[in-house]
């Protein structure tokens, strides 16, 4: 596979960030959870009961692991790459966002509870530093300055902030009841959504959509954002802003024209309309779909169920077919997508495959393969779960080829499986992201067809 120039520089700076923290030296204080002997695990549960207790446990990340003053989700748990305990993340933090309000819907937590923790968030992004609007990927979070992902990327990041917008928009939906926390909430909420300056990143073009700008580097980062890959929330929420939208023009002569959009091929027998070949990492069908409900979402350009199902049976039919001969892999045992890995950190996918299973890949794909994904989970919970299960729920990755068992924990990987598992139970975040006025706006500013858009106009 040609893999485009962007999609390697956006993979080379991840990786460099994760291996060398550009120098940055940090004394970690986070302080150790209590004990936890996987081996006692809950045995013999159903399949219900298994769901809901892989979305509480994870969930503990997010609100036990959270930081103690801003309450946003930190970057990861363990502390091999130096980053620090102050180091929160803002694309994480919206994904956090979403899990809380499954919490708050399943009790875990009581609501007021789960009201109070996001207004002290919503406080604390209120301070923090932005870029026109646009939060940077790392945030310290105790002090709301920003801590460099990268050399020249010191500014703000697009496509972090709109996974962050993704949950505070359903976070506003939830939170409805005419109280003085939850109309602050929401009041807070809309500040900062009206202030977010998408058009900014046009750079005044019109055919085009920037990844980043620092106020130091200008656009020296250069990355524009073209499909298909993760980023199409970026541009639903780009055109969804209610003072500084993008048009249509953008989507359509930026997003859908690069190398790797439109695809057409067969994998395993499966067609896939976009993306790369064999579609890809699966955090390409999950991070813009943890509010985006993609059963019967269309545009010009594809069916994004479609999209989502054949890209996620690929990856399936990959791992059963094993063609690399890795150790484990197999019917009950699947999933490849970015995490950590016994050699750092890489964007594991059918083309780029070094024996590597990442839980959340299968697990965050639910929707699309319930059977295949219970049957994951079940070998990773059953047969694994003494070296996998963890008082945050499952670690990152494993591979049994090397014998390597993570014990690290990252918030975009934890928080898609909260979120996604409860999309395949309930609906519940598609409803709410997709009942929101200005996400209606957007998507049919951009062409979309969607179900909830139709139940919008008859009401």
């Amino acid at each position: 596979m040609k893999i485009s120039c962007y999609y390697l520089s956006c993979l080379f700076f991840l990786l460099l960030s994760a291996n060398d923290s550009f120098g940055q030296k940090k004394k970690n204080n986070i302080t150790k959870p209590a004990a936890f002997n996987p081996a006692e695990r809950p045995r013999n549960l159903s399949d219900t009961a298994l769901l809901e207790l892989v979305q509480k446990q994870t969930f503990r990340y997010f609100w036990e692991f959270g930081h103690p003053v801003s309450g946003m989700s930190r970057e990861r748990s363990n502390i091999a790459y130096d980053y620090g305990d102050e180091v929160v993340t803002t694309g994480g933090t919206g994904f956090g966002i979403m899990a809380m309000i499954v919490a708050a819907e399943r009790g875990w937590q009581p609501r007021d509870s789960v009201a109070a923790r996001l207004l002290k968030m919503m406080k604390f992004l209120s301070k923090a530093d932005h870029y026109h609007g646009i939060f940077p990927h790392w945030l310290n979070g105790a002090t709301g300055k920003i801590v460099p992902f990268g050399r020249k990327d010191d500014g703000g990041d697009l496509v972090e902030s709109s996974f962050l917008f993704q949950g505070m928009l359903a976070a506003r939906q939830y939170f409805d009841r005419d109280n003085d926390v939850e109309r602050d909430l929401r009041n807070r909420i809309q500040w900062i959504w009206s202030e977010a300056e998408w058009d900014w990143y046009t750079r005044g073009n019109p055919n085009q959509l920037y990844w980043h700008w620092s106020p130091n580097n200008g656009w020296a980062m250069n990355f524009e954002l073209r499909g298909y890959n993760e980023t199409l929330i970026t541009y639903v929420m780009a055109a969804s802003s209610p003072r500084y939208p993008i048009t249509a023009q953008v989507y359509n002569k930026c997003w859908a024209q690069s190398d790797h959009f439109k695809n057409g091929k067969e994998y395993y027998g499966v067609k896939l309309p976009l993306g790369f070949e064999y579609g890809g990492p699966l955090f390409f069908a999950h991070y813009s779909f943890l509010g985006l409900d993609p059963r019967k979402l269309k545009d010009q350009y594809a069916d994004y169920w479609e999209q989502n199902v054949n890209h996620s049976i690929i990856n399936y039919k990959h791992c059963v077919a094993n063609p690399g001969k890795f150790k484990g892999y197999g019917e009950n045992s699947w999933g490849l997508t970015a995490s950590d890995t016994y050699n750092g950190y890489n964007a594991h996918s059918p083309t780029n495959d070094f024996g590597t299973i990442t839980p959340t890949a299968a697990l965050s794909s639910f929707p699309y393969t319930p059977e295949q994904s219970m049957k994951a989970l079940r070998y990773f919970y059953d047969d694994l779960g003494d070296k996998i299960w963890s008082e945050y729920g499952f670690t990152d990755a494993f591979n049994e080829s090397q014998n390597w068992y993570a014990k690290s924990h990252l918030a975009i990987d934890q928080g898609p499986i909260i979120v996604m598992i409860e999309n395949y139970r309930t609906g519940l975040l598609w409803k709410l992201f997709m009942k929101d006025p200005d996400v209606q706006t957007g998507l049919k500013k951009l062409g979309f067809e969607s179900p909830a858009l139709e139940i919008s106009r008859k009401n």
